[in-house]
């Protein structure tokens, strides 16, 4: 395998900050792993909102993040560099990026890696870490949602949302989720939510203070931001929690915060990408202690809605700023 590695990779770069057509074919070398990295031949890579900010250059570039966009892979290792133990030549693996997953070849650190899981074909494994390590540290980590508990998410058939969905039902949490049409909503509930909410016709706070009686839910997970705020913290319980993981509508708005010190809530938020290498691995050690099991026992499934040849990002992308897509979409080199 390793007489197979080429000197070039074809890769998708961003021509100029701009619209879908910026994303252009370009010749790069193939990378030498460093120690403690693997050089991964990619079988897929999940497109995500973030590429599209980094695309129109409204994207906060970590330091040190390469220009080519790419935040998660699947693959096969082929070889790998100094100080690794775990990996193999041969290992079937996906993996958190921080970029370079538009190619057909990327070096990544070993400890952001995990085994493709059981029952999930390699191509569909591309779309998982991402939105894996996104909804496990913020609803999870930061939230500490517990069975038994109720929990909103927004965006519901998202990449993050139909997996917040899934783990939260597979934890023992009671799921309320909206989105954007009937049949939007209709997938919500394929994928395990117990009420499926249309923004455009229903009012997710009402809908759920009937559903909790009027306690109001416990934890909510959002990404929309700006005028949603004020409606979350009134649907929030005493002890509630509300995470932001995006703002795509904005991030400023006025609100009354009174009602965190009235209730006792917790408003919190994070990102992923620029965290360091030492931050991002408990995050993965944790999927595959307590995540992984679930695709073994057939709790979990996948949630691809379309693959794009690598060479045609620019309509990947497309897709995804339309949403209309239900799930990930992927790029396969």
């Amino acid at each position: 395998m390793l007489a197979n590695i080429p000197a070039t990779q074809t890769v998708i770069q961003i021509k100029a900050p701009g619209g879908p057509e910026m994303l252009v074919p370009a010749t790069r070398p193939v990378p030498e792993p460093k120690p403690g990295e693997v050089l991964i031949r990619i079988a897929a890579a999940g497109v995500n909102r973030a590429d599209c900010l980094q695309r129109m250059g409204r994207y906060p570039m970590p330091s040190g993040a390469p220009d080519i966009p790419g935040l998660e892979c699947s693959g096969t290792v082929v070889k790998t560099g100094n100080g690794i133990s775990e990996w193999r030549v041969g290992n079937q693996v996906c993996a958190l990026m921080i970029g370079d997953g538009y190619g057909e070849y990327a070096a990544v650190p070993a400890l952001q890696c995990l085994p493709a899981p059981a029952g999930v074909g390699l191509v569909d494994a591309g779309g998982l870490p991402e939105t894996l390590c996104t909804v496990w540290t913020n609803v999870f980590e930061r939230m500490h949602l517990k069975g038994g508990e109720v929990f909103l998410v927004q965006g519901g058939t998202s990449g993050i949302g139909v997996t917040a969905i899934q783990l939260a039902k597979a934890f023992g949490a009671k799921v309320l989720a909206t989105a954007g049409s009937d049949e939007k909503c209709r997938a919500c509930l394929d994928y395990g939510a117990d009420v499926a909410i249309n923004y455009r016709t229903q009012d997710f706070l009402q809908v759920g203070r009937e559903f909790t009686d009027g306690r109001g839910v416990d934890a909510i997970l959002d990404m929309v931001g700006r005028n949603y705020i004020q409606p979350q913290l009134e649907l929030l319980a005493r002890e509630g929690r509300l995470c932001f993981v995006a703002l795509m509508h904005g991030a400023r708005v006025e609100a009354d915060f009174g009602l965190i010190q009235r209730k006792h809530l917790t408003v919190t938020g994070s990102t992923l990408r620029s965290r360091s290498v030492d931050e991002k691995a408990p995050i993965i050690a944790a999927l595959r202690e307590k995540v992984w099991p679930l695709w073994a026992a057939g709790k979990l499934r996948v949630f691809t809605y379309k693959q794009f040849p690598l060479v045609e990002a620019a309509e990947a992308h497309r897709l995804v700023e339309s949403s209309r897509h239900i799930g990930k979409i992927l790029l396969v080199p």
